[in-house]
């Protein structure tokens, strides 16, 4: 067998062009130093702190964790059987990161970072340590908004995540693990994400590493402009597995808009259950592809229905944006201010319409509705509003209320109740409304376990709680 040798010109001919090669790959890389240098002042580190009850030993486990199993059926608070003694106070802290949108000290972070926290602390980059108010929360976009006191604080500058491209460059800066400022980078891997439970954000998709503690920090683009707020990972173990969301920047400066003038943010509520419109059920409408969001059934009393909307209309767009799958509809609608009226393209028995329709206020969205009475809630501990006919229909039930706050050790926590758990019954009775569960609560005995009746994730299932 002939070998060929070549010469040693060639030789080295071809070791220069494979080096040119390489070095023209590093530099096509991006340098990120700039970007880091500019930025890294408005970014901040947050910490929080609470007070909890502890859960105490339960006899055969000594101190050991509660088996999985009974985590699945009872959450984070086990049922304390009589007699095994209560449990104690403790602190928890948790940390995270937020950054800087006005020189006046208004900061921006997810909602999940503060959420039931006693204490907000925000170190600056100069390891100044303020507290911080808050402002307002968002739960349906996990953004937050807080206040500490200072003046002419290092601000960054806000981008355009409407003109991300999937396979662009963006880095994080952010606090994982509690390292402060850490560094890191990636692309975009796509664009108008739809996670579960998350109807109303279009996450910007990243394989920038992101851990616990870089929630709330920013996302950036090569320009070094803030295009999202880094929220949640897919993992199986706790940390990145490649997979990070990011809040669009566009989006939540809607949401902190409406925090700093209200409080709370008002989303529009059009009143109609939705599915997905698939290839077969687009052709049976006579539609020639398998876009828009399907009404299932619609509230009697909703926007939807008194504007003359049907069951089996196919919105296909919004104000003359298209609804390419069904989980934007919920976006466009929530956009738009509750009052105002929404112009809906619709496909109806294989023909082209348009209905003219004034949305209403999302319940999810009007503020909680408290049972009257302080005694209701010293005794429970909750806060809760009135159940939505839409609700009470599609868990086929005839009433209810929806939890919307539970206080930090209160006997309604001990009883491992949930914000958005819907209360059926209390000790068999049902419950229809705040007032009658107030009246209920008030009539209940001391010192013993009540059964308790509620929803949780369109399941049925009970839990005990006891009045002291």
């Amino acid at each position: 067998m002939k070998r060929l040798v070549l010469p040693s010109t060639l030789w080295l001919c071809f070791i220069a062009l494979l080096m040119m090669g390489q070095s023209a790959q590093a530099q096509s890389l991006p340098d990120f130093t700039e970007l880091v240098e500019e930025a890294a002042p408005g970014v901040v580190n947050i910490s929080t702190s609470r007070t909890v009850q502890s859960r105490p030993a339960l006899q055969g486990f000594g101190n050991q964790e509660i088996p999985e199993i009974f985590r699945h059926f009872f959450g984070d608070s086990f049922p304390v059987p009589p007699g095994n003694g209560g449990g104690r106070s403790e602190e928890r802290q948790s940390l995270g990161s937020g950054f800087i949108i006005s020189a006046d000290g208004y900061v921006m972070t997810n909602a999940h970072v503060v959420q039931d926290a006693d204490e907000i602390l925000v170190r600056l980059n100069d390891r100044r340590e303020l507290p911080a108010e808050l402002i307002g929360s968002d739960t349906q976009t996990d953004v937050a908004l807080l206040k500490i006191d200072a003046n002419n604080l290092p601000v960054l500058d806000l981008g355009d995540s409407d003109e991300l491209k999937v396979g662009e460059w963006v880095a994080a800066i952010g606090s994982p693990f509690g390292f402060d400022h850490s560094v890191t980078a990636g692309i975009v891997s796509a664009i108008n994400r739809t996670l579960p439970r998350d109807v109303y954000v279009p996450f910007i998709q990243t394989d920038v590493a992101i851990n616990p503690g870089n929630s709330g920090g920013p996302l950036f683009n090569l320009e070094g402009e803030v295009v999202g707020i880094n929220s949640q990972i897919f993992t199986r173990s706790g940390g990145f597995m490649g997979l990070s969301f990011a809040i669009p920047i566009n989006v939540a400066m809607d949401v902190a808009d409406q925090l700093r003038e209200d409080g709370h943010v008002n989303r529009g509520w059009l009143g109609v259950m939705i599915q997905p419109v698939s290839q077969d059920l687009a052709e049976s409408f006579g539609m020639s592809q398998a876009i828009g969001a399907l009404i299932a059934d619609l509230d009697p009393e909703g926007p939807a229905a008194q504007g003359g909307l049907q069951a089996g209309d196919v919105i296909i767009e919004v104000n003359g944006e298209e609804v390419d799958r069904s989980s934007t509809l919920p976006r466009l609608i929530g956009r738009v201010a509750p009052g105002n009226d929404v112009e809906l393209t619709l496909m109806r028995d294989g023909e082209q319409v348009s209905e003219t329709v004034e949305l209403g206020s999302w319940p999810d969205a009007e503020k909680p509705q408290q049972a009257k009475g302080s005694n209701n809630q010293v005794r429970l501990g909750v806060a809760v509003s009135e159940l939505d006919q839409a609700t009470r229909e599609r868990l086929n039930i005839g009433g209810g209320v929806v939890v919307r706050q539970v206080e930090s050790g209160s006997v309604a926590a001990e009883a491992g109740l949930r914000p958005g758990d819907i209360i059926v019954s209390i000790d068999h009775r049902s419950v229809s409304s705040a007032d009658e569960l107030l009246r209920i609560v008030e009539a209940l005995p001391n010192d013993r376990a009540i059964p308790v009746r509620l929803y949780r994730d369109g399941r049925s299932l009970f839990v005990a709680l006891r009045l002291e």
